[in-house]
């Protein structure tokens, strides 16, 4: 494949998360394998839980993590592909019907989308928007649990429908930050499911799973059974707060707390037998502080547990709990963490594995790309590719409408005074009295004409 050929298919996307700022560009080869071309990573100080915090911070961080993975690239990017996820991500079930005029056509794929397109007509609370419109199983007349209607005859289509909404302003201000480093923005994916898109089997999705991406602001949940997404939620916990217990538990600094638990820590207290002791430099001149490993276990143990209780309530909340035969696969930052995986198991009763976002990545691929910190970043990519022809999401050509409306909504506000005011008056006057005149406005002209009516008439017509 020559290289005009690669920039032409390739397509890039950004991870936009509370630890660090990913992007990421590759293209599909010959053989259906993702090629990544490039990586740009840096610290990510603007993002809270998955929700932009503060704006000139994440637009620096976006522009510096492009720019890295341009360099690499050999090219400037323009297009890009967004993720979006925190706490204000929900997602709801609803049922479709559409009754059909014709019954001897078969039924095609402008019918589902005809229902797909109702979806987004719900009444959400304010604020919420649609992002993800998924479809479960299909009745086509009495003839339910139907996968693929597509060629069926028949009258009364009904579906039921996975719907995934967000906050707007949340959406608002990632587009703006896309926008303010000079990019502009293909379209907007939930984390969770680009994610899904790297780590998970066909035959995992089939048989039932629940894919937990344990981040650093938040743990993101999806559940997929028989090939389709049946339950998503972001759990507003990650891997920052285990650290936070650890500079509260051990009272030392957030750097310290940071590498303890990455190069120490531990899920298990049990887990532990050595039990060495850990000693930390004091500040200027002070005593050394020592911290055995088995309390640090203790520490991470009790809020890693925590966060599994809130998977389990939610898995349990979806109804899919003893329906899940490939059980958990962790993967995220927080899965790094040792012995985690039999944390899980042990707390959910589930089988789980680590996962590694490998399973579509071509051959050669970098040590770096095969951590669970990239999985969203190399899903991201793969569903940006997957669905690069629907590129421009009706989610974000419906918020541009927004920006618009509302722009066009100031401007008629600000007519209507020009229209009213006299010109040729206010040619003569001072700066104050034009204010003052500026200040009545329509009322003004309206009494001068009734005053105008009544000294005109005759006093005989009363």
């Amino acid at each position: 494949m020559t290289d005009q050929t690669k920039f032409k298919n390739m397509a890039v996307a950004l991870d936009i998360g509370t630890t660090k700022v990913c992007a990421i560009a590759g293209y599909l080869n010959e053989y259906g394998k993702l090629e990544v071309v490039s990586v740009g990573t840096v610290k990510s100080e603007g993002v809270s839980r998955g929700v932009v915090s503060n704006i000139d911070k994440t637009v620096k961080a976006i522009r510096e993590a492009v720019d890295i993975a341009e360099k690499s690239a050999g090219c400037k990017f323009k297009l890009i592909h967004v993720g979006i996820a925190g706490q204000h991500i929900k997602s709801l079930h609803h049922h479709g019907l559409l009754v059909r005029h014709d019954s001897n056509t078969e039924i095609n794929q402008n019918d589902i989308d005809k229902l797909i397109k109702d979806m987004y007509k719900l009444v959400l609370p304010p604020g919420d928007k649609i992002l993800h419109v998924v479809p479960q199983e299909y009745t086509v007349d009495d003839e339910q649990d139907i996968f693929d209607p597509i060629g069926m005859s028949g009258v009364r289509l009904e579906a039921n429908f996975h719907i995934i909404t967000g906050q707007i302003t949340a959406s608002r201000n990632i587009l703006r930050c896309v926008e303010k480093a000079g990019l502009e923005v293909a379209d907007v994916t939930l984390e969770p499911i680009a994610s899904a898109a790297s780590i998970l089997s066909d035959e995992e999705k089939e048989a039932g799973v629940a894919l937990i991406d344990i981040g650093g602001g938040t743990t993101d949940i999806t559940i997929f059974k028989d090939g389709i997404i049946r339950h998503t939620c972001v759990i507003p916990f990650g891997g920052n707060v285990i650290t936070r217990d650890i500079r509260e538990g051990c009272t030392v600094m957030n750097e310290q707390a940071e590498k303890l638990k990455q190069k120490f820590g531990s899920a298990l207290a049990d887990e532990i037998y050595d039990n060495r002791i850990i000693t930390i430099p004091g500040f200027k001149g002070r005593d050394h502080k020592e911290i055995s490993e088995k309390n640090l276990a203790r520490i991470i143990q009790a809020r890693a547990e925590e966060i599994f209780d809130y998977v389990l309530w939610e898995i349990r909340r979806s109804g899919y709990e003893n329906k899940l035969i490939a059980g958990l696969v962790l993967t995220g930052g927080g899965s790094l963490l040792k012995n985690i995986d039999l944390l899980a198991e042990y707390h959910t009763g589930l089988p789980a594995r680590i996962g590694h976002p490998v399973e579509h990545l071509a051959h050669g691929y970098t040590t770096q790309l095969a951590s669970p910190i990239y999985s969203t970043a190399v899903g991201l990519l793969k569903y940006s590719i997957d669905n690069i022809a629907n590129a421009k999401n009706a989610y974000v050509e419906e918020f541009k409408q927004i920006t618009s409306v509302i722009q066009e909504d100031k401007i008629e506000k600000v007519q209507p005074r020009d229209l009213y005011e006299d010109q040729d008056e206010s040619d003569d006057m001072s700066d104050d009295t034009k204010e003052g005149k500026k200040g009545k406005g329509i009322f003004n002209k309206l009494f001068t004409f009734t005053k105008d009516f009544f000294e005109t008439v005759p006093d005989s017509e009363f």
